[in-house]
């Protein structure tokens, strides 16, 4: 492999490339054809059918020259003819059978403007970049695997510094998205998503603006490992790995994504407490931030209920939770708006169980998260999911008919704590009790807080098949 990580493209060698051609027309290897598509088709053959000579195949090394020149002069249409390695019309394999290598195309290139008007094919242009830039392992999927005997044909045949070696494997398929550009350039032309770097598309923007980190990522590359068999990987594998990595690297927070408010009555009027929370509960070299406390908080709607059975073990009337962090509470009644939905629940606390015990006998079900109603911040969050409902929607008919309508959800009025307006764009947090989120990186300096959701602290998607 070249690892001297420039990038590269295949136009900073068209002079050499153009070079190699000429090379394999002097050896009698290459001839300029006037065929047009139908009739090299015909001439083509089959799988079950050689191919037959083309009539221009034996044109003599000089004319061919003088003909390629003329290509590279500009002097004939697109269409009108094509340069062809002269190989074997009868091979078994059809990429064999004299392929095209160069195109006459009157098209601006995005690196080489207009200098050319001849462009080289993408077999004979792979294995000859390969060899210039010195890579000895040229790594591609399955589908190429035929066309391996063009690469080495062509590197067996001309000059080159170098000789690589193409490896084939099998291309990586996952659940629940599309793995094909084209397919994945059909969603965003009809806007079905965001864009190539929505979070929900499998892309190197996309997973870096969801939040996915780069030691995941190789851990899962190392997970499934290299095979030549072709399948279709879980997407629970991917999402077990990220998680593992974001449970011991992500520093913790909280944010309140359906908040009602909670009133604890009997606290101090006007005060406010600036309680010590460790950033990760294992470990201390993330240190600590402040979390302000006082009478009035945000705690999320589905985390009180009036009645409740035992399994429930949230805010219940009558009953106690601790609050992360911080103190117990009993929950003692609660509003409703017309509708009959909570706005507020009021509770008392117990003042001696800041990092402690009640000393009373009070037994707390349960602990719930919070934030503080007068200093939290606003955020939007959103919960991105699966992108499809089936785990190959390639497979499909139609993939339109099997996009997931809830891949994602817009959270417009979100609570989060204060220590979060110091988050940079792509920083991941554990939401407690929530998930994975990062800062999204396409905030476009207007100083809104928008998170991203990663991935949940359970695989919920195993939950639902069950």
């Amino acid at each position: 492999m070249n690892g001297a990580g420039d990038i590269h493209y295949s136009s900073d060698y068209f002079e050499q490339l153009h070079d190699f051609a000429v090379e394999l027309i002097q050896k009698g290897l290459a001839f300029v054809c006037f065929l047009n598509g139908d009739d090299m088709r015909e001439y083509r053959g089959t799988l079950n059918k050689p191919g037959k000579n083309s009539p221009y195949r034996d044109t003599s090394v000089e004319e061919n020259l003088a003909l390629f020149a003329k290509m590279r002069n500009g002097e004939f249409k697109e269409g009108e003819c094509s340069l062809r390695a002269k190989i074997d019309m009868s091979s078994s394999f059809m990429c064999m059978r004299d392929p095209i290598i160069y195109r006459v195309r009157f098209a601006h290139h995005h690196q080489t403007g207009d200098k050319w008007c001849i462009y080289p094919m993408y077999d004979f242009t792979h294995c000859l970049s390969d060899a210039i830039e010195g890579v000895t392992h040229s790594l591609c999927t399955l589908e190429f695997q035929d066309n391996r005997r063009l690469y080495d044909w062509v590197i067996d045949h001309v000059s080159v510094p170098t000789k690589p070696h193409q490896y084939e494997f099998s291309r990586l398929n996952l659940e629940y998205t599309l793995m094909s550009k084209r397919k994945l350039n059909t969603l965003v032309e009809e806007k079905l998503v965001d864009g190539w770097d929505d979070p929900r598309m499998p892309t190197i923007a996309a997973f870096r603006r969801r939040g996915y980190t780069p030691a995941s990522l190789r851990e899962f590359a190392k997970r499934i490992g290299v095979t030549k068999m072709e399948n279709t990987v879980e997407m629970s594998v991917l999402e077990a790995c990220i998680r593992e990595d974001l449970n011991d690297n992500a520093p913790r927070a909280m944010a309140v994504l359906d908040p009602i408010k909670l009133v604890i009555e009997n606290y101090p009027a006007g005060k406010t407490e600036d309680l010590i929370v460790k950033n990760h509960p294992s470990d201390e070299s993330q240190g600590t931030r402040i979390v302000p406390f006082s009478a009035e908080l945000f705690i999320e709607a589905e985390d009180f209920k009036e009645e409740a059975n035992k399994k429930y073990k949230r805010l219940v009337l009558d009953k106690a939770v601790r609050l992360r962090g911080a103190y117990v509470v009993t929950a003692t009644r609660c509003d409703k708006d017309e509708q009959g939905n909570v706005t507020t629940v009021y509770c008392t606390y117990l003042e001696d169980t800041l990092g402690k015990n009640p000393t009373d006998g009070t037994k707390p079900k349960g602990v719930i998260h919070w934030v503080d109603a007068d200093k939290s911040l606003d955020a939007t969050v959103r919960l991105y999911d699966r992108l499809f409902t089936v785990p190959n929607p390639a497979a499909e008919d139609d993939f339109h008919k099997v996009m997931n309508p809830e891949s994602l959800i817009a959270i417009e009025k979100a609570k989060v704590e204060p220590s979060l307006v110091d988050a940079k764009p792509e920083q991941v947090f554990q939401f407690e009790r929530q998930g994975y989120f990062c800062l999204d990186n396409d905030i476009k300096n207007t100083g809104d807080l928008v998170f991203n959701r990663t991935v949940g602290l359970r695989d919920t998607w195993a939950k639902i098949s069950q």
